[in-house]
This record gives structure tokens, sequence and C-alpha cells, in this order.
């Protein structure tokens, strides 16, 4: 059972959107992409309803991250891949996700981008965890990640290969290897149009096989190769892997349209570009950050090296070193001609051997020719751009992000587009909404009906004249009374946090001391006697008292610490109140000499004895069995095997550590707050639209649903004019399907019929009579019992009938309807025994190839004569005529007919058929 809803982009959408879509094959839920709308779209203030555009979309995703159980991300860009940091780190989307090395990268580029640009000019408060649980109070809500959440999500990602079989292993809540999404295989494959673009093939045991493809594009381009849908064995033909899928997943959005030939588009950017510099005026080329830009480069930087041009192409990204520091890491993802072209050799021999081994030198030049782009320069801000050039100066500009509606494009555009002669070039339509798509309708509004974009012609540049008013956001440093204000407030909550630090601490000590009283008490049995008996050998005094610092008859008291100016004396208590001083232990003690005789005897004069220091001898404990085991020892050992096992988390902890020392080392940001200004700008520049998306067009989107020739399938991502006209071509095609399917956004549409898996024990006696028949690396047959269900084993049996029918033991019903079973029906007299005739059944799928290939060896001649339809005629036959013509048919519902006059050719072809299938007789 196959349950399809999009969550976005659906069939029957009136506006371009991201892409998201939640599959459902039996208990597995599937998201497919996880894309982002424009969050600054045009008029966001005057929107009637109150809501913006993407609330229920964000809704809908938000309720069925949770249930998740799989993430298949086609491409790196923001419709297929922007909010997946935001609902892995807030919405519960923690399911395994995969895609593309690349498409990983990119991603993650492509949202940092996205987020650092608009975070840099509007607030954008990440919701507390009391508030994720709830809906968003304000209205218009932008679901923004931060950076941590981008990189811990896109780094939990799995990356597959091109063509790697992946057989999951799902996991259920209880740790089980058994999960929901036991079974599946998926297999990525290129798509095309992006780095890493995939297609994705989605193998279930019950459900078939599925195909995800969006986005294509079969056309080879500088830095990519075309998918790979059509590379079969003959021109034109489908993937082998890939034709007749149980359910094929595509996109319509430019069913409608024709493309023109790539060589014209390259041309007419390149001269536009070219004349434009010569006039000493420049152009402004909106770009994304990740994708589509690579191709811009790479045939910029090309003409730019044949031509020796000596004006700069400027890229104001943020990640725009790291995106290509990656591509130059990745170039067996690479295809097109980017390997085959020397960019800027002229031919000359020493010239070329002279740039390899500059190149060699190179760091970032790992074996990436045409990636070293020696006449591109990077700027973070469109204020660094201005501080190296002026505004008189021609240069190429190239500024995300490509919709213009935020971020340095916007503020380029707004001082570039007043200048009379400077050009702007749109490469892409852009999103619903944004300045981008509403520069681009102007541009088509005013083309010839034979030049607009959808018919295939290359259009014109337009002159605009028009005062468009924008509204730009920025973020500046606070100032004057406000600056006063912040200030005296950061101070006021600084203060209160060291008060309640202070509090907080307080309180610690008074417990810590308490814990310490209970401690000492505890413990105050066994110490008393260790100090005791160091106190009476310091007060060890004769019965003559003859020693100068002891009293005679003084009693032992409590000892009182003193510091005394020129000895550490200790003073102590005695009982009845008074003090008494003895002198400390040092080993260095001067005087105060033992008058006591030596433990020896002598005659004579005795010898003195010194005081040394205090030494206690602790002797080790043993008992019975031998030495005691130290408890202590193995605590330690404990506690280092605990450390072991935690080396992840102290590893999470010192980086943790690590990176907010850095933000303490970074400076410190100056106060500020965010505004938001009307301006009126005058548009007097150029404007020019010239297709670089990469996206196959209706031709191609025809060709390949043919070619494919899938049993159903579902139309995504288009309009209701798209989805109407890809379905009346399909239906033209005899051999097509029928099933189109082309649902709106949260239309849910099941494919299939749900079926129930269940556990059953196949009796001996019925094994034994099995006649089982062979079909590739399976056995089947057929089989008729009874289900029963014995008191010892909770799982039923499946028995013969005549068992189940001599079983005395077994009661029917007498409410129930006698079975029209042919064996229980009542004999009459005179009459024969009724008996069930045999039946067959035919396992397989025939395949017209294999069939021909197979009656070709047995000296059958086989010819196609049309779509779904063999031609067989005897090859020693003289004549046409005398021959007998069979023909093999196959419909689409998976039936084969077999048509033909009675001779040899219609026995061997009908051998022929049942030998590719497994004839299973009851």
């Amino acid at each position: 059972m196959i349950t399809f809803t999009p969550l976005s982009g659906g069939g029957q959408r009136t506006n371009t959107s991201p892409l998201s879509y939640l599959l459902q094959v039996d208990d597995v839920r599937i998201l497919l992409d996880c894309g982002s709308p424009d969050w600054c779209p045009e008029g966001m203030s005057s929107l009637e309803n109150g809501s913006a555009p993407w609330d229920s979309y964000c809704k809908s995703l938000k309720e069925c991250a949770p249930s998740i159980d799989l993430v298949l991300l086609s491409h790196g860009d923001l419709p297929h891949s922007g909010l997946f940091a935001y609902a892995y780190a807030h919405w519960g989307l923690r399911a395994p996700a995969y895609s593309s090395l690349p498409v990983q990268a990119m991603a993650k580029i492509a949202v940092q981008e996205d987020i650092e640009s608009i975070r840099h000019q509007e607030a954008t408060d990440e919701p507390t965890p009391s508030e994720e649980t709830k809906e968003p109070a304000v209205q218009n809500k932008k679901y923004i990640a931060s950076l941590k959440d981008v990189f811990e999500a896109f780094e939990a990602m799995n990356t597959l290969r091109f063509s790697q079989p992946t057989h999951l292993q799902g996991k259920s809540s209880l740790g089980e290897t058994e999960g929901k999404c036991q079974g599946l295989t998926i297999t990525a494959f290129n798509a095309g149009h992006t780095l890493g673009g995939t297609i994705w093939k989605i193998r279930s045991p019950s459900a078939g096989t599925i195909l995800y493809a969006v986005d294509l594009n079969h056309l080879r381009e500088r830095h990519l190769d075309g998918t790979i849908l059509l590379r079969g064995p003959s021109a034109g033909s489908a993937f082998e892997t890939l034709a007749r899928p149980d359910l094929l997943i595509t996109d319509a959005d430019r069913v409608s349209n024709l493309s023109c030939r790539r060589k014209d588009r390259d041309m007419q950017l390149i001269d536009t570009v070219t004349s434009t510099l010569s006039s000493r005026h420049s152009v402004l080329m909106p770009c994304d950050a990740s994708t589509r830009v690579l191709e811009l480069l790479v045939l910029l930087d090309q003409h730019w090296s044949y031509s020796r041009l000596k004006y700069p192409i400027c890229l104001i990204s943020k990640t725009g070193r790291d995106m290509l520091a990656f591509v130059r890491s990745m170039m067996e993802w690479l295809g097109g001609t980017i390997n085959k072209e020397d960019v800027g050799d002229e031919g000359d021999k020493k010239t070329g051997m002279k740039r390899k081994r500059d190149d060699e030198n190179e760091e970032d030049a790992i074996g990436a020719f045409s990636l070293r782009f020696k006449h591109l320069e990077f700027f973070t801000t469109p204020g660094a751009l201005l501080h190296t050039y002026s505004s008189k100066d021609p240069k190429l500009i190239l500024a995300v992000p490509m919709s213009l509606s935020h971020g340095p494009s916007r503020i380029i555009f707004s001082e570039f587009a007043c200048i009379p002669d400077n050009v702007v070039l749109l490469t892409s339509r852009g999103e619903e909404g944004t300045l981008g798509r509403t520069l681009f309708d102007i541009w088509n509004g005013q083309q010839r009906d034979d030049d607009k974009w959808e018919k295939g012609r290359l259009g014109r540049n337009v002159m605009l004249d028009e005062v468009r008013t924008l509204t730009m956001k920025s973020k500046v440093p606070l100032q004057g009374q406000e600056l006063e204000d912040f200030l005296q407030k950061k101070r006021a909550e600084e203060e209160k946090a060291a008060a309640e630090e202070a509090a907080l601490q307080r309180t610690q000590l008074m417990l810590e001391a308490d814990e310490d009283d209970d401690s000492e008490s505890d413990e105050s049995d066994d110490e008393n006697a260790v100090e005791d008996s160091l106190i009476d050998d310091a007060m060890d005094v004769s019965g003559d008292g003859d020693l100068p610092f002891a009293e005679p008859g003084a009693g032992t008291g409590r000892r009182r610490k003193r510091a005394a100016a020129d000895y550490g004396d200790w003073d102590f208590e005695t009982e009845d109140g008074g003090t008494k001083q003895i002198i400390s232990f040092d080993i260095y003690l001067k005087g105060n000499v033992s008058k006591q005789p030596s433990f020896f005897k002598s005659e004579g004069m005795q010898q003195p004895r010194f005081r040394m220091f205090p030494y206690i001898e602790r002797k080790r404990r043993v008992d019975e069995y031998g030495e005691v085991v130290d408890v202590g020892m193995w605590l330690q050992k404990g506690k280092k095997l605990e450390e072991e096992a935690e080396s992840e988390e102290a590893k999470e902890a010192r980086l943790k550590k690590a990176s907010e020392e850095e933000a303490k080392k970074a400076p410190v940001e100056p106060p500020s707050k965010f505004i938001s200004t009307e301006i009126e700008v005058q548009l007097a520049c150029r404007l020019l639209f010239v297709d670089m998306e990469g996206v196959n067009d209706g031709r191609a989107v025809k060709k390949i649903a043919a070619q494919l020739n899938p049993r159903k399938m579902i139309i995504v991502h288009a309009s209701a004019e798209g989805s109407s006209a890809l379905t009346e071509a399909c239906g033209a095609v005899r051999s097509l399907t029928k099933e189109i399917y082309a649902p709106d956004v949260g239309e849910s549409i099941q494919i299939g019929q749900h079926t129930n898996s269940y556990s059953i024990s196949l009796a001996e006696d019925l094994l034994t009579s099995l006649r089982m028949s062979r079909f590739e690396d399976n056995e089947v047959a057929y089989v008729i019992g009874c289900i029963a269900n014995h008191a010892g084993s909770i799982i039923p049996v499946l028995e013969p009938l005549t068992n189940v029918q001599e079983d005395a033991n077994i009661q029917v019903q007498p409410e129930s309807e006698p079975t029209p079973d042919l064996l229980q029906l009542p004999k009459q007299l005179g009459s024969r025994p009724i008996t069930r005739l045999p039946q067959s059944t035919m396992i397989g799928d025939l395949k017209l190839t294999s069939l021909k290939a197979r009656l070709s060896s047995a000296g059958v001649q086989a010819e196609f004569a049309g779509e779904g339809v063999l031609l067989c005629r005897n090859k020693d036959s003289a004549s046409e005529n005398e021959s007998s013509l069979v023909s093999v048919k196959k419909l689409a519902d998976g039936k084969v007919e077999l048509e033909g006059s009675i001779s040899d050719v219609y026995y061997s072809v009908r051998k022929a058929i049942y030998d590719l299938h497994a004839l299973v007789a009851a």
C-alpha cells in the first residue's frame, strides 16, 4: 500500500514553491526533500489574510516530522534542502537522512549563506523549549536555523555514492535490529542539474520499485553530465536498471516550455557581458550560493581566459571560498567538458607546460585546470566591493541570492539599477512574490509573442523606466540616548546576575559546611585516636617534671592553633580553663633535649636523645586469607573505565569549551538594532533574461516518461496546465499507463491495495505432497489447504483438506452457511463423483527482448512490428506467404496474447513463453 501526500509543491499549484513530499510505503513514512521558501518576499505587510504563504507548509511538516522514518534529499539547493536543519533541531526530524556527498556539502553551504544574510538584516530570535510546543504567536514567523543547528543537522546525514544499493536496517524504539525500514533498499543515481543531484530508487518487497526523479537535466553541461535515465543500450532508450518502475514520481514544471540551444544561450550571455563592459558599464548577475553558480563561473572563466579580458569578476558571498574549496576536492563527481578543456591554453606547448607547472605549485589546484578561476575575486559584503572598486569602474558582479529578496544582491540592485546602460542579467525566473520574479515578468511581458521565454526563442534586453518602492532592512549600531539606555539596562542585568550568583554561592557554601560537619562527626572517633597519640607524645613528661615546657599534673585538653611570631608553638586548653604551651615538632629543633636514659643500658654518662619528626607507620591490613581487598583501587579503576566510556561526551565538552573560548576571542559586536526603510528607486538600467537553470524542457520530460514506461505515475511541482499537458501527452502513447495522478498540496492519494502479512506453518503432510517448480532463484508451488489452530502452538498450521475433513474434533458453527466447496456437495444417485479440474498459474514477467533472443536460438525469426507486438515466422520458409505468422502481444495490465495459426512456429513460440515463466499446477 502506497500513500503519497504533497506537503508543498503539489501537482495543481499556482505558484513556485519548495519541494517536500510524504511517501508512506506500508508502515514506513519517507520524507522526500525538505525545501524552504523564500523568507523575504515582496509585500509581506500587505497580505490580506495576515498569514505568510509558508505557514500551512511549515505547520504540516512540524506535525509529521517526529513520525518520519526516513529522509531522502535529492538536490543541494534551498528549494530541496533548505528547511532540513531547522526541522532537525526544533521539530524532531531525527530520522536517518541520506543524500550524496556533494548534496550534503552544497546544501550546508546554501543554508549557511541564506541564514547569515537574513540574520544580518533582521531579528530572528530562536524559540525557547517552552515555545517550541506552541503555535507561534507572531504572524509571518520565519523559521531560521542557527549555524550550530546547520552543522549538526548536515553532519548527521548519511552520504551515498551513485549506483550504491543500501539495504536499510531500521531500528525500533527498543533498539532492536528489526524496525520499520527493514527490507527497504535505496539507490542513488545521477540526475544532473546540480552537483550530486540524485534520482532515488526505492525498492520495497511489498510495493515494488518507486522512482523519485525531480529537476532533471538530460543535457551535458560544462561541469556536469546529463541524467542517467537516457543512457540505455540503444540511443534514446531508458537506463535498464530504472526502466519500467511500479511508480514514477516526477515534476512537470516546464512541460509546456521549449528551450533554445545551449550554444545560442551562451553566446547571448557572453556578448551582452562583453559589450556592456567594453562600454565602461557594469553587469549585475544574481546567482545562488552553491549549485548553479558553478556553470556560470566555468563559462565566464573560459571566456575571460580566451579573450584575455582585464575586467574583474566579483563574487559577493560569505561562503564562496568554502564552496569552491569543496568542489575542487570532488573532481570525481564532476563531468561534462571540465576535465577535457584547458582554459586559456592557445596551443603553445611551452606555455602549456609552464601553466601546468604553475598549477602544480598551487595549494588549491588539485588537478582542476578549469576550476582555477584566476579572474575571480571574492567579497563578503557590498561594502568590501565598493572599498576595492569604485561604482564607476566596469565590472561583472555575481551577488547572492538569486531572488533579489534580501542580502547583497538587493543592496547592490538598489544602487545599481538607477545608472543608465548598466545591465541586470537574470539567469533564473526566481520564486513567486520575489523581486527577481517581478523583474522576469516585466522582461517577459515586453517581448513579442514569438520571442517569449516559453516559445524557445532568445529574447532581447529591455529598458526599465519606472519608479519602484523597495523595503530595505539593515542592522545599524546604536547611538546617543539609545546606546546609553542599552548600556544602563545591560549593567542592571549584570548586577542582578552577579547578585543571584553570589546568593547561590553562599547557599552552596552553607550546604557544604553542613556536610563537612556531618562527615567530621562520623570520622571523629578514628581521628581522635591518632591525634591523642601525637599529643601525648608531645606532652610526654617525666614524673619529676624536669621538662621546661611542660607542667606536672597537667591533663590533655582540646587543641587550638595559634601562629607564634618566632616559633610555630601550639597552645592547649586545659580542663580547668587554663592554657599550656608546647613547642611544635620540628626537625631542626634546638635544645629541649630529653634527660631520660637511653633504651640501651650504658655505664657512665647517659647518651642524649634528640626529639624527631613524628611518623606513624601504617601497617598493611591482612585477614585470614591474605591481603584485604583494596576497595579504593577498584573504585579508581571503575572510574577510569567510565571516563573511557564517556570519551565521546568528553570530546564534545572539549569542543564546546574550545568554541566558547573562540567566541570570547572574537571581537565584540557593538550594540545595534534592526531598521526597515522604504526607498524609491528610479529604474533606468537594461534588463535581460538568459535561461541558465539547467532543467529539462517539455520535450525531454515527455520523452523520459515514455522511455521509462512506468506502471503508475504521480506528477508534482507543476501547475494545473502543466499536469494536464503531461497527462494528455502520456495518454497519446498506447503503451503508457493511464493511471496518472496530480495531487494538490495536502491531498493524499492511495496506490495499490492494503495487504497484511501473517506467519503460518505448513504441515508435514502438505509439504510432502507439493510439486515444486523452479523460477529464477526460487521454488514455488500451488497450495490448497485449511488453516487449523492447535492448542500447543500460537502459529496457525496450514493442513491439507483431507486431514481437516477426517478430523472429528473440528466443529462447524451451526449459524454459518454451508460452504460452496465442490468436495462438500451431496452426491446424487447415479452421478459421477464431482472432481476439481487442475489449475495452472504462470509466474513471471515476460520481456519481449528475452523472448526474441530465445526464439532466435530456436530457429524462429522474430521482429518487432510495433509497441508491444512481436511477429514470429519460420526462418526456413522460402517466402513470406508460405510461412506461418504468430504474433505475441504484451498488454498494459501484464497479460500476454499469443495469436496465430496452428503450426510448428505456434508451438515453438508457446513453449518459449512457458520456459520463461514458472508453471505452477494445483
